[in-house]
């Protein structure tokens, strides 16, 4: 009994150290391709990110405006920026768990107090955070940057429950009104036109509670609060029509609170502009 005992306990260490002596000579070209791999997915997601396609703006819509490319592409960078780490990260895991498995009852070397280790833990995320703030702060000082001579200005009041647009430049208003439930499918609030290619300024002030103006498609909001006028520039890059609405909590009918944006040409837009002008001229007189 006691010998097949000892003979077991001596093949269990002979395979013992023959897996060792397998697993000790195994090539070292997983070890070289393994950063190799992260490298080569992070210049792919990089590449990729360069096509506006519904993947690679990662949830946002397709910007129409020279400022939402600007938005959307911050947001790519952050993307990219925080996939960059999380394949390092996730690599000296995976790294740790293959090539540092536990082979002995021997202490590995410890690295605390090591002075070079820690200050590498202190600078690398400085430098991540102030690159992530730079970028971020240049694109916020161009998103919010107005122009002195735009070349058309709209003003935007924002009221319960719907939206007026004025070009005072050309005495044109446009006023909704609160959408009819029964009629929320056919009516979409006024429609808001403006020329592709220009600087369009707005000006959005309401006279009773916050709201918020929001096209998706511009990747840009800003609330509409009484007694203190707002501003944003845009300047529009494709046509086509695009919804908006506000994004503000701001009474029983705020979901009714709708209206779209229409971009044309800058001859289709002054085509309108004529157009409203005669409409809003016979009515005045047949008043």
């Amino acid at each position: 009994m006691f010998r097949i005992v000892s003979l077991t306990h001596v093949r269990l260490r002979q395979l013992v150290r023959r897996l060792t002596s397998l697993r000790e000579s195994r090539p070292a070209l997983p070890r070289r391709w393994v950063p190799r791999a992260g490298v080569l997915l992070l210049l792919l997601v990089s590449v990729t990110g360069c096509r506006a396609t519904a993947w690679t703006r990662l949830g946002m819509p397709r910007p129409v405006t020279q400022q939402g490319k600007a938005i959307l592409t911050l947001w790519q960078g952050s993307w990219v920026a925080a996939l960059g780490v999380g394949i390092v990260v996730w690599g000296l895991i995976v790294w740790a768990i293959i090539f540092h498995r536990k082979r002995s009852d021997e202490l590995p070397p410890q690295v605390r107090y090591n002075l070079p280790i820690e200050a590498l833990y202190t600078i690398v995320p400085f430098i991540m955070i102030a690159v992530l703030f730079y970028f971020t702060a240049r694109d916020e000082n161009y998103i919010t940057e107005t122009s002195a001579r735009p070349d058309l200005t709209v003003s935007v009041s924002g009221f319960q429950w719907s939206w007026q647009f004025q070009y005072k430049q050309y005495n044109v208003r446009l006023v909704g009104y609160p959408v009819n439930p029964a009629q929320i499918r056919s009516y979409s609030g006024p429609q808001l036109v403006l020329p592709k290619g220009k600087t369009v300024r707005f000006d959005l002030t309401s006279p009773d509670v916050v709201h918020s103006f929001w096209v998706p498609a511009f990747l840009f909001k800003r609330d509409v609060v009484p007694g203190y006028p707002n501003h944003f520039d845009i300047t529009p890059t494709a046509t086509g029509t695009f919804s908006g609405r506000c994004s503000e909590l701001c009474g029983l009918y705020h979901s009714e609170m709708l209206f779209t944006v229409k971009i044309v040409s800058a001859q289709q837009f002054q085509q309108w502009i004529a157009a409203q002008q005669a409409a809003q001229k016979a009515a005045g007189g047949a008043q």
